[in-house]
């Protein structure tokens, strides 16, 4: 029987040992795709404890509470810190198969040292022992990242936010990460949610562009783009695609669909797929200008648990994930900015893992390119319920079966937590892994030179390359 999580954790063959240890561990972590907190890295935050740290707003831990009957009161409510860790840690100890188990370890031993596993018996143990470094200059927020390599982190940003926090990370000559804005319009886009209307409004204030057609919201759009890319470096954009997303219309019946809706009437889910679809391909040929990417998150089902959603608000736990026929709209899609080469570099994300190989099938259709860029349309890793063992590896042979590994552009957080990055070791492991499987079963050749190279690309290089960011 194996040591639990020793340094060979997820490695079963001397391949993946030479290839993980001697390429992969080493590599800086480029997250590009999160959800973290720009005012707090400026501020270099300190936690007061590790409850508030690990368990303020990661949904995924909440998750796994709830399903071990833990009351809310203790999970979101106004309860001692403590209560709090002793319920995850009691949960934890139940969650024998979940990736949280190996990353609350990973987290445990990477930023803390500590060994032991975490269960109501060590509880208290643990909690004083972390809270003791807490308090230490040596655990704020950009430690946090130091300790972990990580090089760029790319937040998730609305057009109407004056980045203002992002800017002064910008020009403060003490820190040493990367921390870029993402351009999410999706408040601007959602035409058929409830606040659309405030929300043009206000972006009409922001771009000091008066709305009052599509091409009007494109327009506002563009100039928050363009502050984005000139004053904040932004390199990349964030779309969520949950319903139907591309109708082709014209511009006439958009602007008539977009007019009936700042009136107060009802949208209807082809008039909501039509306005959808004629901003993205518009958006899509404004990124393609300005060499940005164009991330696309398709398959969640929002809100769910309505009593949990008025309690909470979003992102509180109560996500899913759909199961609907996107492929000839995402076709069609591509197809509408590919038509005239204006197609931009583009990452598909899906949240059902059913659709993985439909995706990876669907980047190659629109690989071809003028500019050299390796994999332009990206299978992106494994997202959200997918990002665990077996989702990555579903991941990775879809790609591979269909595609070509080699130019993948490796694994991000989408996290709300500051110790959420051992996550990329986790990923690390499990792709070194997976290549050495292949490599043993005499699949592919030991290349051990080339094989690291690739690992390395992977890892950290590819994603560089694609992105255009800059590290020193």
């Amino acid at each position: 029987m194996k040591q639990f999580m020793d340094e060979d954790f997820l490695l079963k063959t001397d391949t993946a040992k030479k290839l993980y240890h001697g390429a992969a561990e080493s590599m800086p972590i480029i997250d590009f795709h999160n959800h973290l907190n720009a005012r707090e890295i400026y501020e270099d935050k300190c936690f007061d404890n590790i409850s508030d740290l690990w368990l303020s707003g990661d949904h995924y831990k909440w998750r796994a509470m709830r399903l071990h009957g833990i009351s809310e009161d203790i999970i979101t409510g106004d309860v001692d810190p403590y209560e709090r860790f002793l319920a995850y840690a009691d949960t934890i100890q139940n969650a024998i198969g979940n990736p949280l188990y190996h990353w609350t370890h990973l987290e445990l031993r990477r930023y803390f040292g500590i060994n032991k596993t975490l269960s109501k018996d060590t509880a208290r143990k643990i909690y004083d022992k972390c809270n003791k470094k807490l308090k230490t200059k040596a655990y704020s927020v950009r430690y946090l990242l130091r300790m972990q390599n990580v090089k760029v982190l790319c937040t998730t940003d609305d057009p109407i936010d004056s980045l203002e926090w992002h800017l002064k990370i910008r020009d403060d000559a003490s820190c040493d990460i990367q921390v870029l804005p993402s351009f999410r319009p999706e408040k601007a886009i959602g035409i058929e949610k409830d606040g659309f209307d405030d929300y043009i409004k206000k972006l009409s204030e922001v771009s000091d562009i008066t709305i009052e057609n599509v091409s009007d919201v494109i327009k506002a759009l563009i100039i928050r783009l363009d502050f984005f890319v000139s004053e904040a470096g932004c390199k990349v954009s964030d779309h969520s695609l949950e319903n139907t997303f591309y109708i082709p219309a014209s511009e006439d019946e958009v602007n008539k669909i977009f007019k009936n809706a700042m009136r107060g009437t009802l949208v209807t889910e082809e008039e909501a797929g039509k306005y959808h679809g004629y901003l993205l391909s518009n958006l899509g040929k404004e990124y393609h200008k300005r060499d940005m990417v164009m991330q696309l998150h398709i398959g969640a089902t929002r809100n769910n648990a309505t009593r949990i959603y008025k309690m909470l608000g979003p992102d509180a736990g109560v996500d899913g994930m759909n199961d609907f026929n996107y492929a000839p709209e995402l076709s069609a899609l591509l197809d509408s900015m590919d038509k005239d080469n204006s197609l931009p570099k583009t990452i598909l994300y899906c949240l059902n893992p059913n659709d993985l190989e439909m995706l990876a099938v669907t980047a190659g259709c629109f690989a071809s390119n003028i500019d050299g860029v390796r994999g332009k349309v990206q299978l992106g890793s494994g997202w959200w319920f997918v990002d665990h063992k077996s989702g990555m590896k579903h991941q990775l042979r879809a790609l591979s079966d269909v595609g070509l590994l080699s130019t993948f552009i490796g694994m991000l957080t989408d996290s709300r937590s500051f110790l959420s990055f051992p996550r990329h070791e986790y990923f690390r492991r499990i792709l070194c892994d997976f290549v050495g499987d292949i490599v043993e079963n005499g699949e592919y050749p030991c290349d051990t030179d080339y094989l690291s190279d690739m690992i390395r690309d992977i890892s950290a290089n590819n994603a560089i390359d694609y992105f255009g960011f800059e590290i020193s």
